[in-house]
């Protein structure tokens, strides 16, 4: 029977999530979606020291901005649950799978204190061992239930001396094991160290948890990142240690996010250095106050933020750029995302930006300023039908809904300075008599509509015997004050006659 896909998105509250954690949770979704599986939420706390109230929140939130919510998990719930490690670790979860390892021969007790550890690796480097790790070789001379008596190990954890558990990695093996995205793959046991699963406090370290909860939580495919591919080979060994080898799940570890030159991974530094956000939503450092910039505080639109992610690492393999998140969930495969690792463009983000701003409809636009794109008085007060108008023509404009209330604030007010280059360019002596002349056509326009305002400008050149580049942009200049922008024919329509006249005789007042 074939399995059902069940995926996971297992962040740890260690501090706000990174756009290429976000990058992770969508591939995890879409490929939930696609398969028509569950895509579930975990909270991976078990490292307590490094903890940082408010992110779990934060992570919850940024996946409910983003819009792909797990349909189980962390603040959603299910069968398999409680689906936060520090909740598991409390049910007692753990501890028999640990007992089970070392029932198994697979796992020992080691006493060994911080300065024992330092000494060893010190010991190791001077012997000339480029990479001192505990292991098969020198676990043998370290204070473990390997190296010392079943008596003496008794005694110590009689007398409640502080140990943990280690994974008894084989010396001589070789594990190999198929990453969907990156093919086979096969590391020497020499090469891994003995790693610590459990502690003395029952707390289990992240190699222990992320197994026994994968396995319990039926995960059948494990998407993560490029930094956990060094552990994988001790995952799968433990799999087989565990004798769950048939249901382990399939592998997929996802490329880097780099800097825009490709230097190095994506990190906050060059998102303050750079100007552009790494997290998708704004941080508040709880320790420091320190702020970091976020996507949606930018004022980019969710379905941006997810198509700028979607491109990292992944392409259909045709030229359509734009895609709906169902579009992408019918599109996603892992086969189609790459090794190598992916630079973020700030310019291709932007325009991805772009592109929605453009696509949506004036009056959704309109709406969603006055929802809280915009927090610009003018914005509030205004009608939402000319607000609508507004966004109409100036989205072809802007990056941001929030920039066409500012730069097309002549909207909302007339305008009380002029662009000094147009206007020591075209105002002229002369300027104020053909704008006065001008002012007495526009007037007289009955059917006040952009079509008509247009034939009548027409109409008064040809009479005027002047080009169009004469008049247009001294009335523009009288009418926003500016040099450049929409159709002032369309302008003009939507202020209505009464202020556009009063703008010109203002204008042509100040400009003399």
């Amino acid at each position: 029977m074939e399995r059902r896909v069940r995926v996971r998105f297992a962040p740890s509250p260690t501090g706000p999530l990174h756009m290429g954690g976000v990058r992770t949770a969508l591939y995890n979704y879409l490929f939930a979606k696609k398969h028509g599986g569950d895509f579930l939420l975990r909270v991976e706390d078990t490292d307590q020291n490094r903890f940082v109230p408010g992110a779990e929140e934060y992570i919850q939130e940024s996946l409910k901005w983003c819009g792909f919510l797990p349909n189980e998990g962390q603040g959603v719930g299910g069968e398999l649950g409680p689906y936060k490690q520090s909740e598991r670790k409390e049910a007692g979860l753990y501890k028999k799978y640990v007992q089970q390892l070392l029932d198994a021969d697979k796992a020992y007790y080691a006493f060994d204190t911080p300065e024992e550890l330092d000494q060893m690796r010190e010991d190791l480097k001077k012997a000339g061992v480029s990479a001192p790790q505990y292991n098969a070789i020198s676990r043998m001379r370290m204070k473990n239930s390997v190296s010392l008596s079943a008596e003496d190990v008794e005694k110590r954890m009689a007398e409640g001396e502080p140990y943990v558990v280690r994974f008894k990695m084989p010396r001589n093996e070789e594990i190999k094991f198929k990453d969907i995205i990156r093919g086979w793959v096969s590391v020497q046991t020499a090469n891994l160290d003995d790693k610590v699963l459990y502690k003395s406090d029952g707390m289990p370290t992240y190699h222990l948890a992320n197994i026994v909860d994968d396995h319990l939580m039926n995960i059948s495919h494990v998407i993560r990142g490029e930094e956990w591919l060094p552990s994988a080979p001790l995952h799968v060994y433990l799999y087989e240690a565990f004798g769950w080898a048939d249901t382990m799940p399939q592998f997929a570890h996802l490329p880097l996010l780099l800097k825009p030159d490709g230097n190095g991974k994506l990190s906050k530094r060059d998102g303050d250095r750079l100007g552009f956000p790494v997290f998708p939503l704004e941080w508040k450092d709880p320790s420091s106050g320190e702020i970091s910039s976020g996507y949606r505080e930018k004022g980019y639109f969710p379905e941006a933020f997810m198509n700028i992610l979607a491109f990292l690492g992944w392409n259909p393999g045709t030229s359509q750029e734009l895609f709906s998140l169902n579009e992408l969930a019918k599109t996603f495969s892992l086969e189609r995302v790459g090794k190598a690792g992916s630079k973020f463009d700030p310019d291709k983000a932007s325009w991805f930006q772009q592109q929605y701003l453009r696509g949506k409809e004036d009056a959704e636009l309109a709406s969603l300023l006055k929802g809280g794109y915009s927090n610009l008085d003018v914005v509030k007060n205004a009608d939402e039908q000319f607000l609508a108008g507004v966004c109409g023509m100036m989205k072809e404009r802007a990056t941001f809904l929030a920039d066409i209330p500012v730069e097309g604030a002549y909207f909302f007010a007339a305008p009380i300075e002029f662009d000094e280059k147009m206007t020591r360019k075209k105002w002229k002596d002369g300027s104020a008599e053909l704008m006065t002349e001008w002012l007495t056509e526009f007037s007289a326009i009955t059917d006040y509509t952009a079509e008509n305002i247009e034939q009548t400008f027409k109409s008064f050149l040809e009479a005027k015997e002047k080009g169009i580049g004469a008049v247009l942009p001294l009335f523009r200049l009288l009418v926003t004050g500016k040099g450049m922008g929409p159709s002032m024919f369309s302008v003009a329509e939507l202020l209505g006659k009464e202020e556009t006249v009063k703008r010109m005789e203002s204008g042509i007042k100040t400009l003399g």
